[in-house]
């Protein structure tokens, strides 16, 4: 397995963040891990390094130094359009322009399934389907996205577009057995993006083996990456909680409570 020297993890007090961070720590001699929240004290080849992705020139500094960025930060849920605007789009512009000034050549970029939740759950989707962001959060992921490929195409900058499902430790609801990811198959992803000797800018759907499947990645077979866990573990895990309603659209829809809700402010 490759070792790149320093590996930034952006978002590192996270959900995700807390669950890869001792399976990451193998790809890196340092593992650089930063937050606005508390991160407790650095491990063994670790360095904490706190960072508001507002504050650019703070975002630069973060960035020097650094290989590779897994870049897990932001505001992972729905919000304000402001709020959304400043964290997760104009500090994705950030860091990405850090990058390219830093000479840092390959980020995985943490993109959402909500980017696609306005597809039916019925339609199976590829890293070619077309973009149906269900809110706010959706559009700034699909916004991430974008930039990514500009500074691949313009700048040679390579990024991982992992459109995130649900990883969890374990599915929440029904909806996350078809979504869920496990810390595992995420671990091993980032592997593969790190391993690869061309990675390029590709989409990838951030979802493990489950049985109910929306999501379709051949066309990213060159990767080698394949899911070796499965939601399956948990079946029975919602047999007491009441059958869903088809005509509910947080059922009809791929991005659920996402795309059922009305307007953040109102």
């Amino acid at each position: 397995m490759k070792k790149v020297n320093r590996l930034l993890v952006t978002g590192a007090a996270g959900t995700i963040g807390g669950l890869i961070r001792d399976g990451v720590s193998e790809f890196a001699e340092i593992l650089r891990l930063s937050d606005i929240a508390d991160l407790g004290e650095a491990r063994p080849g670790e360095e904490i390094m706190p960072c508001d992705l507002t504050d650019a020139d703070a975002v630069h500094k973060l960035v020097s130094g650094c290989d590779a960025i897994l870049h897990f930060g932001g505001i992972s849920t729905e919000n304000r359009a402001d709020l959304i605007h400043k964290v997760n789009i104009e500090g994705t512009y950030s860091l990405y322009e850090a990058a390219r000034k830093e000479g840092v050549k390959r980020i995985l970029f943490a993109s959402s399934n909500h980017v696609i939740g306005f597809h039916k759950r019925e339609t199976r989707l590829t890293a070619s389907s077309p973009i149906r962001p269900d809110g706010n959060y959706g559009v700034s992921k699909a916004y991430g996205e974008a930039l990514a490929r500009l500074y691949w195409d313009k700048y040679g900058i390579e990024t991982l577009i992992v459109r995130i499902g649900s990883c969890f430790p374990a599915p929440k609801d029904r909806r996350m057995m078809a979504t869920w990811m496990s810390a595992g198959d995420m671990v091993r992803l980032i592997g593969r993006m790190i391993d690869t000797p061309r990675l390029g800018c590709p989409i990838v759907y951030g979802v493990s083996d489950n049985a109910e499947s929306w999501w379709d990645n051949s066309e990213t077979d060159y990767l080698g990456w394949r899911p070796q866990d499965s939601s399956a573990q948990f079946a029975g895990l919602f047999d007491d909680v009441p059958q869903e309603d088809p005509t509910d659209p947080a059922v009809i829809w791929q991005g659920g409570m996402f795309a059922k809700a009305g307007h953040f402010d109102d």
